[in-house]
């Protein structure tokens, strides 16, 4: 091959690689051996992998899953949630709170050796965690919490205390509305009840009046009056007449409140059900999640790989090596005609 051929013109590129095969080589060497010591923990700290996988649940609803009377509204407190569910979990999961929880719980400003004096500390912060600690929902409707952390221990801690944060962080927004609704329903059933009080008071007074069964007093009345006025029994008729002017006077209040009385017995029913409802779910609650796997403390690392940074590295020094030595030959064609 002429000395200014032209590398592309040879019949085969395995001469050319022959060629400069200790130049190669050197780069190879020097960018395994360079990769391997970069890569190696003087440079960069070993993280390791800790995931828990957890899946929603249906509800966490105690008197929804156990004392809705209603077969429609019922749901199976076994049952795992959809994907909506799934969704309002990792919200949970990438909320505030359990950051804060988290950072503050492990001091992850000191653990993350982040200079609190810094400019953005809080950004840089934030950024570190969002690296080190994700979350994913998987094909399967479950969530995977995965931390990465130079101790395997932490990182194993910081899973499972996030786990353990969902029903702490959801219960918490549930309770607020709950306790408002419980509130609500025992003022409904208290001023019911002193509805229905006041209602048995006023029937108490008529009925000391001798008002007992409008209805029935009043046909029996009536057909007893026939009877004295037959007889001619003026005393009878008298008694009875006044009786009849009684429940004449007080009959319609006696109708009206007896109705009452009902229509509250049955809303004080219903509301009662609902009050009872609404207070267990103000004092008890059910988890928001099934945990599948908790985790566990690795022995192995998971960052560095260093076996790819390696490999890496090494195609990746061989292909700038030959493109270089092309240009230098490429150089070498041209620069006659520089001249």
């Amino acid at each position: 091959m002429e000395k200014n051929q032209s590398v592309f013109d040879s019949s085969n590129i395995i001469i050319f690689l022959y060629r400069w095969r200790k130049h190669l080589a050197i780069v190879a060497v020097s960018a395994v051996v360079l990769s391997a010591l970069f890569s190696s923990p003087w440079f960069i700290k070993p993280k390791y992998k800790s995931t828990v996988i957890v899946f929603p649940t249906l509800s966490n609803s105690i008197s929804r899953a156990l004392l809705s009377e209603n077969p429609g509204s019922k749901q199976n407190i076994m049952e795992f949630g959809d994907e909506e569910r799934a969704d309002q979990l990792m919200q949970i999961l990438n909320s505030y709170q359990i950051k804060e929880k988290v950072i503050n719980k492990y001091n992850l400003l000191k653990h993350y050796d982040i200079n609190p004096n810094s400019d953005y500390v809080m950004t840089k912060l934030y950024e570190e965690y969002e690296n080190n600690i994700t979350f994913r929902r998987t094909e399967y409707m479950s969530v995977e919490i995965k931390v990465l952390d130079t101790d395997p221990q932490l990182a194993a801690d910081i899973a499972n205390d996030i786990a353990n944060l969902i029903d702490t962080i959801s219960n918490k927004m549930q309770k607020e509305r709950a306790i408002e609704a419980y509130k609500i329903m025992e003022e409904q059933y208290n001023s019911l009840l002193s509805f229905l009080k006041e209602t048995e008071d006023s029937l108490t007074k008529i009925r000391m009046l001798g008002v007992n069964d409008y209805e029935s007093q009043s046909e029996v009345f009536h057909e007893q009056l026939a009877i004295s006025i037959s007889k001619n029994n003026t005393k009878a008729i008298n008694a009875l007449e006044q009786k009849i002017k009684v429940l004449g006077e007080y009959g319609s209040a006696y109708v009206s409140l007896t109705n009452k009385q009902e229509e509250f017995i049955k809303q004080l029913n219903y509301v009662k059900s609902k009050y009872e409802e609404a207070k267990i779910d103000a004092e008890k609650s059910l988890p928001n999640k099934f945990i599948v796997d908790k985790a566990f403390k690795a022995e192995k690392k998971t960052y560095p790989v260093r076996w790819l940074i390696v490999l890496v590295s090494l195609i990746s020094s061989l292909i700038i090596a030959v493109l270089s030595i092309l240009s230098f030959e490429r150089l070498k064609e041209i620069k006659p005609f520089l001249n």
